[in-house]
């Protein structure tokens, strides 16, 4: 007797396998993300590190994604080639770009090793150790941003229509959940700088461990597509590509006022968090430990709220609402931070709860704008845009910080930096509330719960 075999994805307990094994990467990816905003003092002092230069090596990571718009080919590569073939490279950049990052802050390369001398050779305002770094942090990127929308096309793959804000929710929850690690970690291994090398390759070797996993992954997906009798390339069904996919999207106002309230909202999240760790620790007199685990307290809640309301939103909608409120909430925080000396760990649980609420809202509802074989391409086009300011804002942030404290002193007044980031919050509130209108005008039905069409 025949019996008709259910795929993988109709498994409940193969879904929630492949979240955990996509969750892993994205944590290991966060976690060297991260890793470095409870360094910046000791990077300094080992490597002569000025604002702007830690400034500089934080954005470094955006440059292969705005300038080389590296996301939106990504996503434009991941449509065309499949999740297998992509995602496997851009892993393996991510962790090539870990492992030349940890070998430029190395005892080894400091005294001399393989490319110290070539590094030397040029631009000699910077240290050899800080454009190796640089050099890792670009390939880190190159390959971490276009492996963030693989994970978000992995999702839709196997989660469309089976609790997708959820699982998008849980997706983010294990990105919050490498930066709550790193940001407990990473000082408490780099032991006041005793053991910052150490503290650096432990970043990069979760990065190569993540990459086991995404192997892993292949399998499965592989099997998949075998179930679903599709072409294991992936390209069959797959039209040529086209510049009209991507002024197509653009030419999406709803789409638009997303990917701008993205770029907004990030910008004003995370290099604040690069910052974040150094600006507690002046404003109130923290040890770098302590700043480390008051900024933990972030990323610890965004664990929590953001399923829970990606668990909302699959029932209830209002996407549009929830990111109208969750921008709103992270320019008063911020103007809260920059304004006064309220204590500052209420404001950081407002800002988890916030940066809980705009992606948990914002990236599952691409499914609503967003035809199913461009997926991959409007990710990395919100991505690349995303990064455009992930890029310069550290850069400015770092910038101001040095104008504003001259001399370079060792407790530094934070005020028109975080002014900067409200004024740049502000922006996204715009964006959500043109967003909602826009929603209301055209019908997207963006404000549906995502069972609905």
């Amino acid at each position: 007797m025949n019996t008709l075999k259910k795929a993988l994805n109709e498994s409940a307990a193969m879904r929630w396998g492949v979240l955990l094994l996509v969750g892993f990467v994205l944590s290991v990816n966060y976690y060297f993300y991260d890793a470095f905003s409870t360094l910046k003092d000791l990077l300094r002092a080992e490597f002569d590190f000025t604002n702007k230069d830690y400034g500089l090596f934080v954005s470094f990571y955006s440059v292969p994604n705005t300038f080389l718009l590296m996301a939106v080919i990504g996503g434009v590569i991941l449509d065309k080639l499949g999740i297998r073939r992509t995602g496997f490279m851009f892993v393996f950049f991510m962790a090539i770009g870990a492992v030349l990052t940890a070998y430029g802050a190395s005892d080894y390369y400091g005294a001399g090793g393989i490319g110290y001398s070539f590094m030397s050779s040029f631009m000699p305002n910077y240290s050899p150790e800080l454009k190796m770094m640089l050099l890792g942090r670009f390939f880190f990127g190159l390959g971490a941003e276009t492996s963030i929308v693989v994970i978000s096309k992995i999702l839709v793959k196997w989660f469309k229509g089976k609790n997708l804000a959820l699982a998008f929710g849980l997706k983010v929850g294990f990105g919050r959940l490498g930066t709550f690690a790193a940001l407990n970690i990473s000082p408490a291994v780099a032991d006041k700088g005793a053991n910052l090398t150490g503290a650096i390759w432990l970043a990069a070797i979760l990065v190569c461990t993540g990459l086991l996993a995404f192997i892993v992954y292949m399998l499965l997906d592989a099997k998949l597509d075998k179930q679903l009798e599709k072409d294991s390339n992936e390209t069959v069904t797959s039209k040529p590509f086209s510049f009209r996919d991507i002024t197509g999207l653009l030419g999406n106002r709803a789409y638009l006022y997303i990917a701008l309230l993205c770029v907004t909202f990030y910008s004003a999240v995370f290099p604040f968090l690069a910052y974040a760790p150094d600006f507690f620790a002046d404003k109130f007199s923290l040890t770098s430990v302590e700043s480390g685990k008051l900024t933990s307290l972030l990323p610890l809640g965004t664990m929590f709220f953001t399923p829970l309301f990606g668990w909302l939103i699959d029932r209830k909608g209002k996407s549009a609402t929830a990111m109208i409120f969750g921008a709103s909430t992270l320019l008063a925080v911020h103007l809260v931070f920059a304004l006064t000396y309220f204590p500052p760990q209420a404001p950081i649980i407002l800002l988890g709860i916030a940066f809980s609420l705009v992606p948990a809202a914002m990236w599952p509802s691409m499914v609503k704008l967003v035809d199913d074989s461009q997926i991959g391409t409007a990710y990395g086009l919100m991505y690349s845009i995303q990064n455009l300011g992930l890029w310069g804002f550290p850069i400015i942030a770092g910038s101001i910080l040095d104008a504003t404290n001259p001399g370079n002193p060792e407790v530094s007044d934070y005020t028109a930096t975080i002014l900067m980031f409200a004024a740049v919050s502000l922006l996204g509130l715009i964006f959500a509330l043109l967003l909602k209108f826009e929603d209301k005008k055209k019908g997207f039905g963006v404000e549906l719960p995502l069972n609905k069409k």
